[in-house]
């Protein structure tokens, strides 16, 4: 079974993986600089899906089965990675919008709309194959394969969980303080540019990580 200094040692890793800045967390800031604070939330949840998708695959031993199959999941990065430019791109050649208050109820598209946002996160997540490295490789050394295997991954799970859903919740919301004053001036086209810029950023880390 797994030890109290097992888990800690396994919070410590987890936190400073998580404070660092990568794809994940360049959604999150993109989508609470156009969206504001509560939808930046949204994109927080789909990165954290992601997550919880892989520690699924661990618990039932399936990571290392994915890992080895670089074929299928270069693939599935490279199209993670090209959905996020795209979605980076269109905010930087669209129309300018007009400024709105953070309680604007205008029905968004699909891209924009809580789900779309979730769906991205997801995407991202699910192809960063940092993420995979992580859950099939570097996980299981916390794992007692004496104990309840199951139940030490649900424990990793829970933990992790709640430490990077708190990361994300503050980067997504101080983004969201600026969206907040950003939508309200003038500026909201050169918001949106920058929001762009962040997504094209984390679509080409997300295509170039691992490839060396």
């Amino acid at each position: 079974m797994m030890t109290w200094e097992t888990w800690a040692a396994f919070v410590a890793i987890e936190f400073v993986l998580v404070l660092m800045p990568g794809p994940a967390v360049l959604y999150v800031v993109s989508t609470g600089l156009r969206h504001g604070g509560q939808r930046s939330i949204w994109a927080n949840l789909g990165i954290l899906s992601g997550n919880a998708f892989y520690f699924l695959l661990s618990a039932v031993g399936l990571g290392a089965v994915l890992l080895a199959s670089r074929d299928v999941f270069v693939v599935v990065k490279w199209c993670g990675a090209a959905y996020l430019i795209y979605l980076g791109l269109r905010l930087i050649v669209a129309p300018g919008r007009e400024p709105i208050a953070e309680s604007d109820s205008a029905m968004p598209d699909s891209s924009t709309s809580s789900g779309g946002i979730l769906r991205a996160g997801f995407v991202l997540q699910a192809a960063n194959p940092k993420a995979l490295l992580f859950f099939a490789a570097l996980l299981p050394q916390f794992i007692d394969p004496s104990g309840g295997v199951a139940f030490q991954v649900a424990i990793l799970a829970i933990s992790s969980i709640v430490m990077e859903f708190a990361v994300l919740l503050a980067y997504g919301l101080t983004a969201g303080r600026l969206s907040t004053w950003a939508r309200r001036t003038r500026v909201a086209r050169a918001t949106d540019r920058v929001a762009g810029t962040l997504l094209i950023g984390a679509g080409v880390g997300l295509g170039l990580t691992g490839n060396r």
